[in-house]
């Protein structure tokens, strides 16, 4: 069982108001067309007691239908803010376990399909972290906390933030890793990063740490599948996990364009390869990534290594200033677990919502949401 699964309450949670669940079936092969209609009239109806959270890389069909848009933590934080009883949020379910725990009280945090995961944060639970950990005292002979900072991306389950907040650890996001890894290697000399190792390893270089110094952890095999030696000689131990989306994009895709616009340029999300990012003009946040391009100047030409949803967005969007914003990857490159959302599971979870009936409530225990605030904590006072 996966880590965020643990975490769910059962899919269904009737509110006191006397509603009666509306089956999925109802849903699932009516139009886009008419998914749009039942999503307008179950706003109407539900007013300001709930609001659509949508993360860039969600698809067009439902991004229209957004209150707030963009990355994990601003939503999260975002809602937060608001006065709504329900957080219908379209991303992924490491999403809406940061709004339920950065959420007040009285707040409800949905996902519209439970089925929508996301693949890098799979590749991090917490019996391969819990596991690690202890082969790393193994090695030092010692508790790993004297060495180890450990530091999870906010793209990881609840459970893997508690293990951080419980190990005087942090989370980080795509915009503030540096400030993180520099706060974590002040607090102690290593850091054990976890679960994107481009995230890391790109973090890494850029303040300086020779690559050598860090070393990939395989959670499959006994001690990452190091030797003691390399163990005690890696300044940081880059856990094994990726994005399957911003592995796809190649130095080549960037070598063709750069021959055909030669006054172009790339910018590049930092969970993309070292290869990729050394290669491109700028890496960013997909908040970096938008921002850069909408304050260039006018007829500029771009390539964006980012997903695809967001990517065609922004071409459309910066067609007005004459920008030429191209997606790098050669294939459709979009994230499909965030695909998940579509207009007939918002229509669902909206329509119960206003017959009075919760669905697929994302609920993280007190005792998981307790550390994982905690760490959530220590990354907003260092920034």
């Amino acid at each position: 069982m996966r880590a965020f699964e643990q975490t769910l309450e059962p899919a269904v949670e009737p509110e006191n108001l006397g509603g009666e669940v509306i089956p999925f079936a109802e849903f699932a092969h009516l139009s886009d067309a008419a998914c749009h209609d039942r999503i307008v009239a179950a706003r109407k109806r539900l007013g300001s007691d709930a609001v659509i959270l949508c993360h860039h890389y969600q698809r067009a069909d439902v991004y229209r239908h957004a209150d707030l848009t963009g990355d994990s933590l601003k939503l999260a934080r975002l809602a937060a803010q608001t006065d709504a009883r329900y957080i219908v949020f379209c991303g992924v379910h490491f999403m809406a376990e940061v709004a339920d725990i950065l959420s007040k009280p009285q707040q409800v945090a949905i996902l519209p399909d439970l089925s929508a995961g996301c693949s890098m944060a799979d590749m991090a639970d917490l019996p391969k972290v819990t596991r690690a950990w202890r082969e790393l005292g193994e090695v030092l002979g010692d508790d790993p906390e004297q060495t180890y900072t450990p530091v999870t991306y906010i793209n990881s389950a609840a459970d893997l933030k508690a293990f951080c907040g419980q190990h005087g650890g942090i989370v980080c996001t795509s915009t503030n890793a540096p400030q993180i890894v520099d706060w974590a290697l002040k607090e102690r000399p290593k850091l054990l990063f976890f679960p994107d190792q481009h995230l890391g390893r790109w973090t890494g270089y850029k303040r300086g740490i020779a690559l050598e110094k860090m070393k990939v952890w395989d959670p499959d095999l006994p001690y990452g599948g190091l030797t003691p030696e390399a163990i005690r000689d890696a300044e940081i131990l880059l856990w094994k996990g990726h994005c399957s989306v911003h592995q796809m994009f190649t130095p080549q895709q960037i070598d063709r364009w750069k021959a055909k616009y030669p006054d172009g340029f790339v910018i590049a999300h930092p969970e993309c390869s070292l290869e990729v990012c050394l290669k491109s003009d700028y890496v960013g946040s997909t908040e970096f990534i938008q921002k850069t391009i909408r304050e260039a100047p006018r007829g500029t030409k771009w390539l964006v290594g980012t997903e695809l949803n967001l990517v065609s967005r922004l071409a459309e969007e910066m067609a007005a200033e004459e920008k030429v914003v191209h997606f790098m990857g050669g294939v459709v490159c979009m994230c499909s677990t965030m695909q998940r959302i579509d207009p007939q599971h918002l229509a669902w979870t909206l329509a119960n919502l206003a017959n009075g009936v919760v669905v697929n409530r994302i609920q993280v225990p007190e005792s998981v949401a307790h550390w994982a605030r905690v760490a959530l904590d220590r990354m907003l006072a260092v920034g």
